[in-house]
């Protein structure tokens, strides 16, 4: 019965957690989508009245002009290109979904941010209350990882070995599986996906499961790159994965 009601919570609480970021992201979405599109199209005026007059501007308008330039970029607006960009959103579901993930497991890279006074106010709230939840859920993975674990050291431990023995072997095998799981193979994933070199991927990698997340490198940004439809969603889910499996080396 224990074991039954045990199961029945692990579920509850992985699903409220799911809804609670997919709900967060569609609140983040309807909040900050339009004042992005309006930044968007105000950027594109800019970059035409520029072009129209570049050949006689002042010095004070061309560093007025930098000057909006470099809000724009920084804002995540590049107004580079054709009117294309118009369409792609910041705000689309996955980045959304994507940002919900890195307020509620405190990586928050900085990329992505709400600029509207209601995106920002609710992020608060969203936090507030989402990383909590964040942290149980991930003690609750991080459970359900060392149960594995006390089932190999039983397993060892019937097979005549001495518990210290076992103790130093299970934190081992954690620590190199979850090294290559969580480090070495996404590093190769990233470098093929990113075009970013090996090492570029361990440094994104490790900054962002430490929670550091500085937000120089972040995934799926790139202007000009194809990426597969899902790629951010699987990125969430490893980042998940790998927090968890940091609660259980702590644990360990």
């Amino acid at each position: 019965k224990a074991m039954c009601s045990g199961k029945l919570q692990t579920g509850l609480l992985v699903v409220s957690y799911f809804v609670y970021l997919l709900v967060g992201a569609a609140v983040f979405q309807a909040l900050e989508r339009t004042a992005e599109k309006q930044e968007k199209i105000a950027a594109a005026q800019m970059k035409e009245a520029f072009l129209q007059n570049f050949t006689h501007l002042t010095v004070a308008e061309m560093e007025q002009f930098m000057k909006n330039l470099t809000e724009a970029i920084q804002n995540g607006v590049y107004p580079v290109g054709n009117e294309s960009q118009l369409e792609d959103s910041n705000w689309d579901f996955s980045n959304s979904f994507f940002f919900a993930g890195t307020v509620v497991s405190t990586i928050g890279y900085g990329t992505l941010r709400p600029k509207t006074a209601g995106g920002q106010i609710f992020c608060v709230f969203f936090a507030l209350f989402g990383i909590p939840l964040n942290i149980v859920f991930l003690h609750r993975v991080g459970k359900m990882l060392s149960l594995l674990c006390k089932k190999l050291g039983k397993y060892l431990h019937e097979k005549g070995m001495r518990k210290k023995k076992i103790k130093f072997l299970t934190l081992l095998f954690f620590l190199a599986t979850g090294i290559l799981v969580f480090l070495c193979l996404p590093s190769l994933f990233f470098q093929m996906t990113e075009g970013w070199s090996y090492s570029e991927g361990i440094y994104f990698a490790f900054i962002t499961l430490s929670t550091i997340g500085f937000g120089d490198y972040v995934v799926g940004k790139q202007p000009g790159r194809n990426y597969f439809s899902y790629y951010r969603t699987l990125v969430a889910i490893w980042i998940l994965f790998g927090l968890a499996w940091i609660a259980l080396l702590f644990n360990l």
